[in-house]
C-alpha cells in the first residue's frame, strides 16, 4: 500500500489551513473572492516578479477581478527599509490583504508589512528577542502563502527575520497572529526551479528539520514530524535536483513545510554558523546550511548518540547507524553538487573572527543540545574553511 498519494489534491489544518497538490494555485482567486477581498498587496522578489509563471499568477487574479498591486522591491537578505515601503504601498493603493509569493524573501517581507498594517511602532520594537511581542495587539489584514521553493518553510511560519538596514544584523519578529489564514502549497510552482536552487533549499529543508530533532527543548510532536520529513528529503531531493518530476518535487514541497512546523521546538548551531554568512558575505541561506551541515553534526554526536542513531534509520542508513550520519550528509552534499568547505563560498580567514562574533551573538544556538561558545564557532569555521 502506498504511504502518501502525492498525485491528489489535499486540504490540512495544522498549524494552520493548507491547501497542497499540483494545481491548487488555481484555487487562489476564488479563495480571495469567497472572504469578500478584492485588493490583494502581492508581496515577492525582484526575480520571481520577472518570471512568467509569477506573471500568469497576476494574469489570473486580475481576469477574476481582482485589483491587483505587485510589491517586489526588496533585498536578497531582507532589511527594515523593504518593510517600511511595502506597507506605505499597502496603504497608498487602498489594499484589503496580503499575499506572499515566492521563498524565504518574499514569504517573510510579506509577513512583515502584514504586521506592520495596524502596528506603529518602531518595527524593531516588536522584536521577538527583546520582548517585544506583547506590543503585537491590533488585527493583522487577511494573510496568504505561496510557496515557491522548497526550503524555508517559510508559509506555515509565525515569525520574519528582517535585518538592521545598517548592521544587516538580523531581528526577529514572532507572533501568533503571523500565521497566514491559508497557505497554497503547489509542487508545480518549483518545477522550473534550477538545480544549485533546488539543492540548497532542499538542504535548509533538512537542516531545519535535523536541528528541530536535536534540539534541547521537550517537543515529542515536533520530533515526530521532524523525522518524517527527514525521511522524505532523503527519498526526494536528489530527484527533485536532477529529475524534477512531480513527486518528488511534492515530497520536498511538504518536508519543508513540516521543517518549519517541526523548528518551533527550536534550532541549533548549524543555522547560528549559517546566518552571519547571509549578514557579512550575502551568502545564500540555504547553501551556507548544506556547507556547515556536516561540521555542526560532528560537534553534536558525542552526547547525543541515540538520536543520530534514529536519525540514521529514517535516512534508511538502518539500525544503530548515528555514527554514519555525517559521512552520509558530505556524500549527500557531493551527489547535489554542494561545495565542501567555506573557502569555495567566499569565506576567507580573515572572516572567521568576525563570523565567530555573530554567530555567537546569534538566537538559534541557545537551543542546540550542547553549549557552544565563540571559540567553538571559531573552531567550528577555521576546520570548515
Amino acid at each position: 500500500m502506498e504511504k502518501y498519494n502525492f498525485s491528489g489534491k489535499h486540504s490540512y489544518s495544522f498549524p494552520t489551513n493548507i491547501r497542497f497538490g499540483a494545481g491548487v494555485i488555481a484555487e487562489l482567486a476564488d479563495h480571495l473572492k469567497g472572504q469578500g477581498l478584492s485588493s490583494p498587496l502581492v508581496v515577492t522578489d525582484p526575480v520571481l516578479a520577472d518570471l512568467g509563471f509569477f506573471k500568469e499568477i497576476v494574469s489570473t487574479l486580475k481576469h477574476a477581478g481582482l485589483r491587483v498591486e505587485v510589491f517586489s522591491e526588496t533585498h536578497k537578505n531582507p532589511i527594515k527599509s523593504d518593510v517600511l515601503n511595502g506597507a506605505e504601498a499597502y496603504n497608498a493603493t487602498q489594499r484589503d490583504c496580503v499575499v506572499g509569493i515566492g521563498g524565504g524573501v518574499g514569504l517573510d517581507v510579506a509577513r512583515a508589512i502584514a504586521l506592520r498594517i495596524n502596528h506603529h511602532k518602531d518595527l524593531f520594537d516588536y522584536d521577538d528577542l527583546i520582548g517585544g511581542d506583547k506590543y503585537i495587539t491590533g488585527e493583522v489584514p487577511y494573510f496568504v502563502t505561496v510557496p515557491t521553493t522548497s526550503g524555508t518553510g517559510s508559509e506555515v511560519g509565525r515569525s520574519a527575520i528582517i535585518s538592521e538596514d545598517e548592521t544587516k544584523k538580523k531581528r526577529i519578529l514572532f507572533h501568533p497572529k503571523l500565521l497566514a489564514k491559508m497557505v497554497f502549497a503547489d509542487p508545480l510552482l518549483t518545477m522550473d526551479l534550477p538545480p544549485f536552487i533546488t539543492a540548497a533549499t532542499g538542504m535548509d529543508a533538512l537542516t531545519h528539520n535535523i536541528e528541530a530533532y536535536l534540539a534541547k527543548n521537550y517537543n515529542p510532536m515536533c520530533d515526530g514530524i521532524a523525522l518524517e520529513g527527514i525521511s522524505l528529503i532523503i527519498d526526494s531531493i536528489a530527484d527533485a535536483t536532477h529529475k524534477s518530476d512531480v513527486e518528488s518535487r511534492s515530497k520536498m514541497m511538504i518536508a519543508s513545510l513540516m521543517g518549519a512546523v517541526a523548528f518551533q521546538k527550536g534550532l541549533g548551531i548549524v543555522h547560528s554558523l549559517a546566518h552571519p554568512m547571509s549578514s557579512l558575505l550575502d551568502t545564500h541561506h540555504g547553501l551556507a546550511n548544506a556547507v556547515n551541515l556536516p561540521y555542526g553534526l560532528k560537534f553534536n554526536y558525542e552526547g547525543c548518540e541515540d538520536r543520530f542513531d534514529t536519525m540514521g534509520y529514517h535516512m534508511g542508513l538502518g539500525a544503530n547507524s548515528g555514527d554514519q550520519v555525517c559521512d552520509f550528509i558530505v556524500n549527500l552534499n557531493a551527489q547535489l553538487g554542494m561545495p565542501k568547505k567555506l573557502s569555495e563560498v567566499g569565506v576567507k580567514e580573515e572572516h572567521i573572527e568576525p563570523l565567530s562574533v555573530l554567530a555567537s551573538a546569534d538566537f538559534c544556538h541557545p537551543n542546540n543540545p550542547k553549549p557552544v561558545t565563540q571559540e567553538d564557532f571559531k573552531k567550528l569555521y577555521t576546520e570548515a574553511l
